[in-house]
């Protein structure tokens, strides 16, 4: 893949699991919106890369976070997301960890175990800390703090004070690509392909306006609204705006903080886009996007000045394709998918081969595959 990647990166089982082990179980990963915990025994779990996490809200209020294994034979002790808990017990041989993760008993100690000590086989500890609304989990306790790590992306988000927004519970997405996870990342980084792909999708947006980089390991993007909308913003707008229309920042945020959790953050809604590799052509995307806090009046009021809008600027890529395939869609989301898939399909082909990259707008391909190169290099 240009000389950067090799294409069994993409289909290698024997790749993923090395990304999977000197990536993902040594990065920081979304595991939830603050408000996902909000009462003393609330739990949820995540994985993140090889290790299964499980974070609490304590007594005190404060976020802990654990490998979620007991210490006895390593069995999972809790899954999905859940409330009220005091203790976590393993479903196995019942051994219990109080939310301060130390042991407090296990069946038949005197008898099975009589020079335990129990303060020896507490939980493992994996680090979480919260940054802009969301829940974030390291399995190295030892990690670089969270707002630390994302400390270089402060300058290059959207201004909203998202802990102010209300999730939109309805909107919540989750859905398989059958691609490798990285050409997932690719296309949301490419800035190439946005006028062309999306030029009845996504065509509100300046893309020839757009400024994109790095900063340190993550990629940020931003991009104005073309002039007839910014124009007309307060009529159409698909929902309640985030900012004000005169605001010189007013535009379309979309970072990818590394190695896989895009953030689109446009003018009327923040949703986070989490892609989760499953294996080596299989990925799955998480989102869950949050908006405005105001009366549903409004919603309905916004949605209905804007419907005639959507409907004469929205249209199919090709317009020869029936609605059914996603190039005749009308869905940017289902334009990208496509693509992705399409792209790992023809990876299989020992014939396969690709030829130059654009010199600007696929350069944060390029940076991406080198820093993907490179870490592998360094820690395997």
């Amino acid at each position: 893949m240009n000389q950067i990647l090799p294409v069994e990166s993409y289909t290698s089982t024997d790749y993923f699991a090395l990304e999977q082990t000197h990536i993902f179980t040594q990065s920081w990963t979304f595991a939830g919106l603050t408000e996902d915990l909000s009462a003393s025994g609330d739990y949820l779990t995540v994985q993140a890369g090889l290790a299964n996490i499980v974070v609490l809200k304590n007594e005190d209020g404060a976020l802990v976070a654990y490998h979620n294994r007991c210490r006895h034979r390593g069995m999972q002790l809790v899954d999905g997301k859940g409330s009220g808990v005091k203790r976590l017990t393993c479903p196995y041989h019942d051994w219990s960890y109080g939310i301060d993760g130390t042991l407090k008993s296990l069946p038949k100690q005197k008898q099975e175990f009589r020079q335990i000590d129990k303060s020896c086989y507490s939980l493992q500890k994996a680090a979480v800390g919260t940054w802009r609304g969301m829940i974030w989990v390291n399995p190295n306790i030892d990690a670089e703090p969270v707002q630390q790590w994302f400390s270089p992306m402060n300058q290059h988000i959207a201004p909203y004070n998202v802990d102010d927004l209300v999730e939109a519970t309805s909107d919540r997405e989750n859905f398989i690509i059958h691609a490798n996870w990285k050409l997932v990342v690719e296309n949301y980084i490419d800035h190439y392909h946005l006028a062309q792909l999306h030029s009845g999708t996504l065509n509100m947006y300046a893309h020839n306006k757009a400024s994109f980089g790095f900063a340190e390991r993550h990629f940020h993007f931003w991009e104005p609204l073309t002039d007839e909308y910014r124009d007309n913003l307060s009529q159409f707008s698909p929902l309640p705006l985030l900012m004000s229309q005169e605001d010189e920042k007013l535009g379309a945020y979309v970072p990818m903080l590394f190695p896989a959790i895009g953030l689109v953050e446009s003018e009327s809604t923040w949703t986070v886009f989490n892609v989760i590799p499953e294996a080596p052509d299989r990925t799955r995307v998480e989102t869950r996007t949050k908006v405005k806090n105001c009366s549903t009046i409004r919603y309905v009021s916004q949605a209905a000045k804007s419907y005639s809008f959507w409907q004469q600027r929205t249209r199919q890529k090709d317009r020869k394709l029936d609605k059914s395939h996603p190039l005749g869609s009308a869905d940017f989301m289902q334009e990208d998918i496509y693509v992705c898939e399409s792209i790992q399909k023809a990876m299989r082909s020992p014939y396969f081969s690709t030829g130059p990259t654009a010199e600007y707008g696929e350069s944060p391909i390029r940076q991406f595959r080198q820093q993907i190169h490179q870490i592998i290099k360094e820690r395997q």
